[in-house]
């Protein structure tokens, strides 16, 4: 009888989509260093990559994923950039007169950071069936990729969360919906969600 051969398991993390996770939707900060060691030895990933944006000058950053690089683990960074979003105009009726006056809002800045394509790119030339991935997303943009690697015989792991902030104002959960489609869509077994909620007492961060 033949032996099957283990499948060779990697990690690609998008940093900035886990920190806000865990930070904003379950309360903990994420210790980069517990988390890649978690993936090495529990998960025996041979390959952990992460992906982050850094802001310029931001040396302690800088060094933490240097060290990290060092450690084993494989880093590519780019440096975050800020945008103006557009401004809107809106119309302020006086309840005195009740003459309309247009009133400009700022609508302030975003920051990115795009490290998708490299995520993506990294991912697809990965690939196989002798593989395992674990992507940590809930970002709806990588869909398709998932779609793409599954096609090409790979196992993925989705590593989220389906909590939501569900308040007057605000309902949101940070799994895309194109993201729980994709797992409804392939059987299980093919593309499954780890809830990063699990792994709280194992990589969250003393502070």
């Amino acid at each position: 009888m033949p032996v099957t051969k283990p499948k060779k398991r990697y990690a690609f993390v998008d940093v900035q989509n886990t920190a806000s996770t865990t930070r904003k939707l379950l309360g903990f900060l994420i210790d980069w260093h517990k988390l890649y060691s978690y993936l090495t030895d529990k998960w025996k990933c041979e390959k952990v990559f992460y992906y982050s944006g850094i802001d310029e000058g931001d040396d302690e950053t800088a060094n933490e994923f240097e060290s990290l690089r060092k450690a084993g683990c494989i880093v590519k960074t780019r440096t975050v950039f800020s945008y103006k979003k557009t401004d809107k105009t809106i119309s302020i009726k006086c309840v005195a007169c009740g003459k309309e006056n247009a009133e400009v809002v700022d609508m302030g800045y975003n920051r990115k950071s795009n490290c998708d394509v490299d995520l993506t790119v990294d991912a697809m030339e990965e690939a196989g069936p002798d593989k395992e991935f674990l992507i940590f997303t809930g970002d709806g943009d990588f869909d398709y990729l998932v779609d793409r690697i599954v096609g090409k015989g790979t196992k993925v792991y989705i590593v989220s969360s389906n909590t939501g902030i569900k308040k007057p104002g605000l309902n949101t959960k940070r799994l895309s919906t194109r993201l729980k489609d994709i797992i409804k869509k392939h059987k299980q077994g093919t593309v499954d969600l780890i809830n990063i909620d699990s792994w709280k007492m194992k990589i969250r961060k003393e502070v």
